[in-house]
């Protein structure tokens, strides 16, 4: 899945998926840059 890297600022593919709940019960999904490591966050629709 792709998602926004604010370091590299643009889109890539995450590696390291991971579906997660938020506190709202809304489901996101996080992961890794696979350039620069950096923590990558999406939430997505139900």
């Amino acid at each position: 899945m792709q998602g926004y890297c604010v370091k590299c600022r643009e889109k890539k593919e995450m590696s390291n998926e991971e579906r997660v709940t938020m506190k709202n019960g809304r489901p996101a999904v996080k992961g890794t840059c696979p350039s620069c490591g950096t923590k990558m966050f999406r939430i997505v629709k139900k």
